[in-house]
């Protein structure tokens, strides 16, 4: 990446004509304050912390909504969000280089597709909006819940106020109350009502028009992760943005030419000039 390329960069997220996206890469260098463990993000460690650090069948360790989908099919969906709250809701983790630096920034809009509390942290200072990813709700078409914090606390609101700073984690967080998407029946009826524009707020899908996007710790090799930042980052500019993506795979070459990203060959850390995560 060239000096001019990332000063563009850090322009654009500062001034909110560049949204950050941050996957699970993001938090690679968060350990357990009382283990030392990794949080557990990616795909594979969630899968293995959700079965005691045991591997699951081959056909169930491919991707995470798989694994929880037959924990779903044999404990009940409730075992499922026990163990993410329990993990994200209940642990204490030490901060993570990737917030602290975005937090510094200050961006108008975070898109957030895991579900730890890091970026509601970064935000806890200041008032901000809450879009929260919600899956198989019964009454109402909608999938997310709206929450404007105070300063103080969480409250739930039915529209947003677009004078605030925008946070949306559409696959769900502990605060202010546990809901999550994560196996495969969450995300078949997420992503379904994704598609069909249910699951982005009004106010939001007006404000998204002609963004360009920064994604950040996040790899497209998995159907599910794409099919889901595709509809998110819908009506964005053309190109569309940027990811930041070291030794890209062809498939995602592929699928990064098709939806308008520009591959930069480096991952997060090097990006932020942050210490490797060991």
């Amino acid at each position: 990446m060239t000096p001019d390329q990332r000063d563009l960069l850090v322009t654009g997220l500062s001034n909110g004509t560049i949204v950050p996206y941050l996957g699970p890469g993001v938090l690679a260098d968060v350990r357990s304050v009382a283990t030392g463990a990794v949080i557990p993000a990616t795909s594979d460690a969630l899968i293995l912390a959700m079965n005691d650090g045991r591997p699951m069948a081959p056909k169930l360790m491919y991707e995470f909504p798989r694994a929880a989908m037959n924990v779903e099919l044999k404990r009940g969906r409730s075992a499922v969000t026990r163990f993410l709250t329990r993990t994200y809701g209940e642990t204490e983790y030490t901060r993570g280089a990737v917030h602290d630096w975005l937090q510094a920034l200050a961006p108008r809009y975070v898109v957030d597709i895991n579900r730890d509390t890091q970026l509601q942290d970064s935000a806890a200072s200041r008032p901000h909006n809450l879009i929260v990813g919600v899956a198989r709700i019964g009454g109402t078409p909608f999938r997310y819940k709206l929450y404007t914090w105070t300063g103080e606390a969480y409250r739930e609101v039915e529209q947003l106020d677009m004078a605030l700073p925008l946070l949306f984690k559409p696959m769900g967080t502990p605060r202010p109350e546990a809901t999550y998407v994560a196996s495969d029946a969450d995300y078949v009826d997420y992503i379904t009502e994704l598609m069909g524009g249910f699951a982005i707020p009004p106010e939001l899908k007006a404000y998204r028009q002609g963004k360009r996007y920064l994604l950040m710790g996040l790899r497209l090799n998995r159907d599910t992760e794409r099919m889901v930042m595709a509809d998110i980052v819908y009506s964005a500019a053309q190109p569309a943005g940027w990811i930041l993506l070291p030794d890209p795979t062809a498939k995602e070459r592929r699928f990064c030419r098709k939806v308008g990203l520009e591959i930069i060959e480096e991952d997060v850390f090097e990006f932020i000039g942050a210490a490797q995560p060991a």
